[in-house]
């Protein structure tokens, strides 16, 4: 096989087959009629010798060959579109792009409402997914391009990696209480002790199905241990749970101001000092250029900001 004598439109289709699960989607996000792409199907299988897609029910489901290539085709594709809107002057107003972003609850609540009004204003034609993703698959996600950008907290990445990364936010813990928790001094200003914290029960907020939280790490660094009676995924069930108990859930104060806000709970500082709170944006090397995902980016960081 030679690149000379290679359609590279049929790479296109092979990567929105991957995606869809289906030639009909796939001909419709193409915009090409189904024998054209069946079409483009049979070509590609020739070129490969291998079936690349085999038939399970209604999905068209990729044979491991396709499934070792699609990450280098995808970075092939994203580069390639990278060197074509380079040479142009990118027009937020006039942009038709998608893109996933991987977010975590917290994140949604607090980027994704300003964010989406931004881009109604100066970008409608931009469309956005947000997915959860576990944190081990962030780096294979980002480079096999099933994610265009990751919100989350710093994580170490491989000597040599292609995925960039920077800091957007700097939060703190705090902790919730109900309104007139019986454990809690009733004059105004008084600070929540350390002893008290401990003694009480608490809400983990966590997507894991066991280990501790910060505030747990850096209660062992004294020698402190904290009853957790009620383990669950997210921060807006948990206060919610804390406002009709005497459960305690200790956040990140910029979420807390959010996630609470209807529930009205009582706000203390975290009984400990602690490190900062760092949010990271993740991002793969090859859209360093991609006009769009740079307006996308920063955009996202000023909304993270609060700029």
């Amino acid at each position: 096989m030679h690149i000379s004598r290679t359609d590279l439109n049929l790479f296109v289709v092979l990567d929105a087959i991957y995606s869809q699960g289906s030639i009909t989607r796939a001909s419709q996000v193409l915009n090409l009629s189904q024998p054209a792409l069946s079409h483009a199907l049979a070509r590609l299988r020739t070129m490969f010798n291998d079936p690349l897609f085999v038939r399970q029910g209604s999905v068209m489901a990729p044979t491991a060959f396709t499934r070792s290539i699609i990450m280098q085709v995808r970075q092939g594709l994203q580069l390639f579109e990278s060197s074509l809107q380079a040479e142009q002057s990118f027009d937020a107003s006039k942009a038709q792009r998608s893109f996933h972003l991987g977010l975590r609850d917290v994140f949604e609540a607090t980027l994704l409402p300003q964010l989406m009004q931004r881009i109604a204003e100066q970008a409608p034609g931009m469309l956005i997914s947000s997915v959860r993703v576990d944190r081990t698959d962030i780096e294979t996600e980002l480079s096999s391009g099933n994610l265009d950008m990751v919100l989350d907290v710093p994580m170490p990445m491989a000597s040599g990696s292609a995925i960039r990364h920077q800091r957007v936010t700097r939060d703190r813990l705090i902790v919730l209480s109900r309104k007139g928790h019986p454990a809690f001094p009733k004059k105004k200003g008084k600070l929540l002790d350390l002893d008290t914290y401990v003694q009480q029960a608490h809400v983990l907020v966590s997507s894991r199905r066991k280990g501790l939280g910060l505030e747990d790490t850096e209660l062992n660094r004294e020698g402190l241990r904290r009853h957790i009676a009620l383990r669950c995924q997210h921060y807006f069930a948990a206060c919610r749970v804390v406002s009709e108990t005497d459960l305690l859930l200790t956040m990140p104060e910029h979420y807390a101001n959010i996630a609470n806000a209807q529930f009205q709970n009582r706000i203390d500082a975290f009984p400990l000092t602690t490190q900062p709170i760092d949010a990271h944006l993740y991002w793969h090397a090859n859209t360093d250029n991609d006009a769009a995902a740079r307006w996308l980016r920063q955009q996202l960081v000023e909304v993270m900001r609060g700029e």
